[in-house]
């Protein structure tokens, strides 16, 4: 018997929550998980925010998130499930494979990046150890410390949305400006967003301006390429939005 197997026929029952909007999807893992006798579905979601109603509501060991979802992407819902419960481990899977990607991810509070075709009995085992602790970065496990190595190290090498300071948030972007990078996709103008968030023009442009230098890009145009190239925003949702919130 393997060291996984021995934790397995130890380990508590686990509680997970399915984040995508994709039913099909959903329903796939479900039937996969529901193959163990050690870990149970609690929950699906079909966009953010109702994943972070659920995460406070059924308090899950684990959180199967999507990147690329509607009215948040899981960048975010990641960043703030790790803030309102930190003991919950998220692992992102997604189509969305990219070596930065994955930093980026690690970087905001996951335990683990994984491509859609992933086999179950993978995602299984990934499962396990990340209620057991640990950081899964393809086929390398972690423990916190090692992964704060890994992480500090591939940003120093890291470029465009990636090349910041190791001392800087885990995020590059804040809600805020995410929020307004959405309406940039859109293709509203510093003006158009401002009325629409009812905040100030100059409030918008001090805005843009960060979002620039921490995309490492130099215009509106190569912003918007790169929050769609990584799933940040869905073409289908920037249609219109009459009564945004004017959060500050």
């Amino acid at each position: 018997m393997n060291i996984r197997e021995e934790r397995h026929k130890r380990h508590r029952s686990i509680s997970v929550l399915i984040v995508d909007d994709h039913p099909l999807f959903r329903d796939g893992l479900a039937q996969a998980i529901d193959l163990e006798d050690d870990i149970r579905v609690i929950g699906q979601s079909a966009d953010g925010e109702e994943a972070l109603r659920a995460t406070q509501q059924l308090h899950p060991d684990v959180v199967l998130l999507d990147i690329n979802l509607p009215s948040m992407n899981g960048m975010q819902v990641t960043r703030q499930i790790k803030t309102q419960q930190p003991q919950i481990a998220v692992v992102v899977v997604t189509a969305y494979h990219d070596s930065q990607q994955v930093l980026h991810a690690m970087r905001t509070g996951a335990s683990a990046y994984c491509s859609k075709d992933i086999t179950p009995d993978d995602l299984i085992g990934i499962i396990r150890d990340v209620a057991d602790g640990l950081f899964i970065v393809g086929e390398d496990r972690f423990t916190d410390r090692e992964l704060r190595q890994w992480v500090n190290s591939n940003v120093e090498a890291a470029t465009g949305p990636y090349a910041l300071d190791p001392e800087d948030h885990f995020v590059p972007l804040s809600p805020r400006e995410m929020e307004i990078l959405q309406f940039v996709v859109r293709g509203l103008s510093n003006k158009e967003i401002a009325k629409a968030l009812r905040i100030s023009h100059q409030t918008v442009k001090n805005h843009m301006t960060s979002i620039l230098k921490k995309l490492n890009v130099q215009d509106r145009t190569q912003a918007a390429v790169t929050a769609l190239r990584y799933g940040w925003v869905r073409i289908q949702d920037t249609g219109s939005d009459e009564n945004p919130a004017g959060r500050e």
